[in-house]
């Protein structure tokens, strides 16, 4: 059985055994958690009630994802910025969809 479950704006097709990586989720590795915004769940092609469909998850590790560069320019003015971001990330497998 798969969902489609919404976390952190983004949108994310699951089933039992996946590794996904989600925006950053309060919680330390080995807590379990449930994703509870399931968007739809289906089986085999037929379409489940996504109502009654429950997704648990357990965190494997808090982590950040490559850096960003962010490099800012302004032709003949003596302008230049560079910075960087390393957005924060959440690592869970998914234990069951039911």
């Amino acid at each position: 059985m798969f969902a489609i479950v919404r976390t952190g704006g983004k949108q994310y097709r699951v089933a039992a055994g996946d590794k996904i990586a989600v925006e950053k989720l309060a919680g330390e590795a080995g807590d379990k958690i449930t994703l509870a915004d399931v968007l739809l769940a289906g089986e085999e092609g037929a379409i489940a009630d996504a109502g009654k469909v429950v997704v648990s998850a357990e965190i494997i590790a808090q982590a950040k994802s490559e850096k960003v560069v962010v490099f800012k320019k302004r032709r003949r003015h003596n302008y230049r910025r560079k910075n960087g971001h390393r957005q924060q990330l959440t690592l869970l497998r998914i234990l069951s969809v039911a």
